[in-house]
């Protein structure tokens, strides 16, 4: 054991060139990759966003990711799910990103969850990882995810993306001034929150975007560096190459997160 140890208390040669230029980074430094290299990560969703989300975690020496999706790889992924290629199709989406994942950093540990997730699953999964990126395509799975998160204090990365439109937060129920999802989206707003891609159609860049916003403050949070986008919303129209950022706040009568049990 103390073997194990001392190899996750340090880098390899191999990791310190593989990861130099990042380590080069003054806020990251050897330090920060270490950190990322005892890091465990749960991706909700290996689809549009979880597909850039998935290859830049693998790539940066996140240690251990764990990767969620009961769904197959359909044809019509492959416009914007860059994890996945034509020859994926048919496969098991875990399956065929762990693929892809592996053969771009080998050093990598992967979980797999390929059945859908109820409560209990759900629960063990976040409980088992630092920190929760979601990356799904549905409100009903943000609304559990969310709550799975809030119950377990672990840090949630929330991304989504339709049309030419995108979204992107940090709920951190560590942090007793983190707004939760159900602050800011509560129960929905009709038909629109449950809208799909499928549905409404969606531009490959953007997801790609919006995926590689939700791996960067995931970095952010397990390195430790910079300011995560706590308390703030990311809008992106990706139609007029604009952003925009809107404050939000905790609600102290959230039936998420008001409770008693919220960030101690």
């Amino acid at each position: 054991m103390s073997d194990t140890m001392n190899q996750q208390d340090m880098l390899s040669d191999e990791e310190l060139l593989r990861y130099s230029r990042q380590i080069l980074v003054q806020q990251i430094d050897i330090d920060g990759q270490l950190r990322l290299k005892n890091s465990r990560a749960l991706i909700v969703g290996l689809g549009g966003l979880g597909s850039p989300v998935a290859l830049y975690l693998a790539a940066a020496g996140v240690g251990e990711l764990h990767l969620a999706d009961f769904d197959t790889v359909d044809l019509t992924n492959l416009q914007r799910q860059i994890v996945h290629d034509t020859q994926s199709v048919g496969q098991s989406k875990v399956d065929s990103a762990s693929r892809r994942l592996l053969a771009i950093n080998p050093q990598l540990r992967l979980q797999a969850h390929r059945q859908a997730l109820d409560s209990d699953s759900l629960a063990a999964a976040v409980g088992a990882v630092d920190l929760v990126l979601d990356c799904s395509d549905n409100f009903a799975t943000r609304v559990a995810v969310n709550a799975a998160c809030v119950a377990a204090r672990k840090p949630l990365v929330s991304g989504a993306a339709i049309r030419l439109e995108g979204q992107l937060s940090v709920f951190d129920p560590r942090r007793a001034d983190s707004p939760c999802y159900h602050c800011l989206y509560g129960h929905g707003h009709g038909s629109e929150a449950e809208l799909t891609c499928s549905e409404a159609g969606v531009v490959g860049p953007l997801v790609g975007l919006v995926g590689s916003l939700q791996a960067l403050e995931a970095l952010k949070l397990l390195a430790q560096f910079g300011e995560p986008l706590v308390g703030r919303l990311l809008l992106i129209d990706a139609l007029g190459s604009r952003f925009r950022e809107l404050r939000v706040k905790r609600d102290p009568a959230c039936g998420v997160c008001g409770g008693a049990g919220h960030a101690q």
